[in-house]
């Protein structure tokens, strides 16, 4: 094409680097601005990747680069909203990232004004995008598993609390649920066809806290909210989701759990046969009056590496082309309305019917 895609990035934490690496992969998209309301963090990162057109305020950005053509909105979870919306009034194509807002009820405002500026609202479902998630795709469209009846999913961490606006409700909407969780149940979600979720039962637990107190070193550690955070969201969650389809998926995910080491894995069971990703994908089922396992063990198959470039390629071919998108904004609300219904329940106790 004679002229590139041109993109901000509102937010430019450590999330965003992914993004802005993507686009500096891909030949149809130039790096144009940056925006956010640190201003170190955002000399630091124009310096680091050469973007000179740098905003402490998005709506001023808007108003005075009216070239922009995307953007990325990569703040922490409770400006994804606010940012999004404005953005997509302004005229422009939005990628968001995960969770895509605090509630279903902002993410119906994002869709709404998504329709209204003719504009692509993208969530950032970044496991949609991995190789492992397609190679499961293609044994479900070809039939392999039958009927997926139920799903396990967990995303557990011994001591993972990033600290910073991710322990604060405040910023972060939620603990391990809205930052980990999402993506397992979303993968989960996806892999099944995208069933409409009827009911929840769920229970969070603020037992262990985010463990700052220990002298082992955090593998991952957040930008600070205020310079005083407090940890105030759940460190354990669990829950049960039911689907129209009358199949079910089990989610568990935490910040702080007493287990040995680190979990994430992915289980589902079909008629025909059932699958274990972990992260290596293992499939079960019968041949010949036997039952028979097969691990798919290529490494380059069931790699992780290139799913924020993937990811970013398919939102740059989506607003050029014209191409479906793979992870739409009404599947950021249908995983939103899970995630309500699951602190609703926690804090009720009781089953809570969707819709």
């Amino acid at each position: 094409m004679e002229q590139k895609l041109k993109v901000a990035i509102i937010g430019t934490g450590s999330i965003s680097e992914s993004h802005i690496n993507g686009y500096l992969k891909n030949p149809n998209a130039e790096l144009y601005a940056f925006c956010d309301i640190s201003e170190k963090r955002l000399q630091e990162m124009g310096e680091k990747y050469g973007v000179t057109r740098l905003y402490t305020d998005k709506d001023v950005m808007l108003k005075e680069l009216p070239e922009i053509d995307a953007v990325s909105v990569c703040t922490w979870n409770s400006a994804h909203a606010p940012c999004t919306i404005a953005a997509l009034k302004a005229g422009k194509h939005v990628l968001c990232e995960k969770p895509m807002a605090t509630s279903a009820a902002e993410a119906r405002e994002m869709l709404a004004a998504a329709k209204e500026s003719g504009r692509l609202l993208m969530v950032g479902f970044v496991r949609r995008y991995g190789n492992d998630c397609s190679i499961l795709k293609e044994f479900v469209d070809n039939g392999y598993f039958g009927d997926i009846y139920y799903a396990k999913a967990t995303y557990l961490r011994r001591n993972g609390s990033p600290g910073g606006w991710f322990g604060m409700k405040e910023f972060s909407a939620g603990g391990p649920l809205i930052d980990l969780g999402v993506h397992v149940i979303d993968l989960t979600r996806y892999i099944m066809g995208n069933p409409r979720p009827v009911s929840v039962y769920g229970a969070t637990f603020h037992k262990l806290g985010d463990r700052r107190e220990l002298k082992d070193q955090k593998e991952y550690v957040a930008a600070s909210a205020t310079g005083n955070e407090e940890f105030n969201v759940e460190d354990l969650a669990s829950a049960m989701i039911r689907y129209d389809n009358g199949s079910v998926v089990s989610i568990e995910a935490s910040f702080s759990l007493n287990i040995k080491k680190d979990e994430g894995k992915i289980e589902f069971f079909g008629t025909k046969a059932g699958a274990k990703l972990d992260p290596e994908l293992e499939l079960y089922s019968e041949s010949n009056g036997y039952m028979t396992d097969v691990n798919l063990c290529a490494p380059t198959a069931l790699s992780f590496n290139g799913l924020f470039e993937n990811e970013i390629d398919h939102y740059v071919d989506c607003i050029l082309n014209g191409t479906p998108c793979v992870s739409p904004a009404e599947d950021g609300i249908a995983l939103m309305e899970i995630l309500d219904a699951v602190y609703e329940s926690a804090r009720t106790g009781h089953e809570v019917v969707i819709g």
